[in-house]
Formats: C-alpha cells, structure tokens, sequence
C-alpha cells in the first residue's frame, strides 16, 4: 500500500513539474524572451589580433613595452597590477638598469629592518608594483589578470578602451528610462552598458612611444590589451613550447607503441 501511495505521490510530482515546463514554453513562444536594454543594445567584444595568439604565438615585445607605456601613462593612477614585480618587465626587453630606474619611480611600503616599523620607499628591482590609492567613488579593479577575469580577454579590454560612444536615439526611443545616469558614461561592450570610468584613451599621441609608433586611440588600445595578456599569463610562450614538447613526445611513444606491438603480436595474429 504503501508503494502505491509512493508510486503516486511521484506521478503527481512529475505531472506538476510537465505541466510547468509547458506552460513555460507555450509562454515563450507567444511573448518570446524577456527584452532588456542590456539585451537588445549590447555588443560582442571586437575582432582583435595579437601576435601572442594561436598555440605557436609569442609575445611582440616592441609591442607589450609600448603596451606598458600606455598603463604607466592612462591607466596606474586607477589600476594596480599587483601580482606584477618590477623584474618581471626584464621579460618586456628592458634591461636591468631599466628596471632598477622603473622600480625606483615607485613608491612601495617597506619594513624598516632596524626598527620593523612599515615606512614608504623607492622600489626595489624585487618589489612588486604597489597598490593603488583611489579617491574617487568606486573600486577600480586590479589588472593584473583582467584578460583572464573577463569574458573575450583582450579583445574585450581593447573593445571597451575604442567603445565609448553618446547614447544611440534608438535606445531612448525603444527604452525610455534607460538614459545614461549622471556620472556614467554609456559603453555597448560594457555588460549594463553604463560604465563609471570615463574614457582612458582619448587622443591621437596622449602618449608619445619611445619607438616611434604613431599613438593612435586605436593603437595604444591595442598595445595595452596585449601589455594585459603579457600580465595575465607571462609564462605563455614558456607553456606552448612546453606543449609542442609534449605532443611530440606522445606521438613518438604512440608510434614506438605500435611497433612493439606489431612485432611482439606478429606472430600469435598471423601478421
């Protein structure tokens, strides 16, 4: 009897659970779904193509150090880079004195070794890159791994820097209390379309590149979407030539597999 009961019980479940599903899909099909704003006017990051890309890809790295260039100058009174240490940038094609002279710069929070009290100093070639203090609202996020944290990696960051644009007509129209608040500034690549960062990269030659480069909005967004990639994964050429090792290992020991096998089973499969 009480198997019945049981047997029931789940029927009774399962029908309810049938008859929602249904209802939910006959209610798609007439209304179609939710349409947002969000929905209806945001944009997949654009095409970006960066020589590090591609499992044979390897950092340009005229193009990270121009890339570094465009954080030191726009991006580091807003955004750390705090799993970045200033000998980290000999990978960039800076040389030691470089380095030294780029880590001198800073100013980083350092432990007295006489007294242990905490007390501000130059950097150290061995330091890494210091957190930074924001005085405005919000809480900028560290971009040390931003290609990694966000969906599309550096073609989202270089879709966001070239993005901003005035609030479409049409939006207004179709959404009309979906104007841009005071404060915000409207980006399609960005997920809710408004954005509290004003925009970065304004101007042709904001920075001027030590190798000559025209410093175009376009090109300096580019150079650091791919100076961010470099922080995110600085070890990446390292891993594809890793890689590559690997593969070919395993196809050797697949091919020497097969012929042991074809010599020892010969005899016993009449090969």
């Amino acid at each position: 009897m009480i198997r019945i009961f049981s047997i029931l019980a789940g029927l009774f479940f399962s029908a309810a659970l049938a008859w929602s599903l249904l209802l939910g899909v006959i209610n798609v099909s007439k209304d179609g779904l939710p349409h947002t704003v969000e929905k209806a006017f945001h944009e997949h990051p654009k095409e970006l193509h960066l020589a590090s890309d591609g499992f044979f890809g390897k950092f340009d790295k005229q193009q990270l150090q121009r890339g570094f260039q465009v954080y030191s100058k726009v991006c580091a009174s807003c955004h750390a880079i705090k799993h970045v240490a200033f000998r980290d940038l000999e990978a960039l094609g800076y040389n030691e004195a470089e380095v030294k002279a780029i880590a001198a710069a800073q100013t980083v929070a350092g432990k007295d070794p006489l007294t242990g009290a905490i007390k501000d100093r130059p950097g150290l070639a061995s330091d890494h890159f210091p957190p930074v203090v924001y005085a405005g609202t919000g809480n900028p996020p560290d971009l040390s791994l931003i290609t990694k944290a966000r969906h599309g990696g550096a073609a989202y960051v270089y879709s966001l820097l070239t993005g901003y644009e005035e609030q479409p007509a049409k939006l207004l129209k179709q959404f009309p209390d979906a104007k841009t608040p005071d404060g915000l500034h409207y980006n399609p690549y960005f997920a809710n379309l408004n954005i509290a960062m004003p925009a970065p990269l304004t101007s042709e030659g904001q920075v001027t590149y030590s190798d000559g480069t025209k410093a175009t909005v376009d090109q300096m967004a580019k150079d650091v979407s791919a100076f961010l990639v470099w922080t995110a994964e600085p070890k990446l050429e390292k891993r594809h030539q890793t890689g590559l090792w690997w593969i070919g290992f395993l196809l050797f020991a697949t091919v020497l597999a097969y012929m042991s096998y074809r010599n020892i089973w010969a005899e016993k499969k009449g090969h």
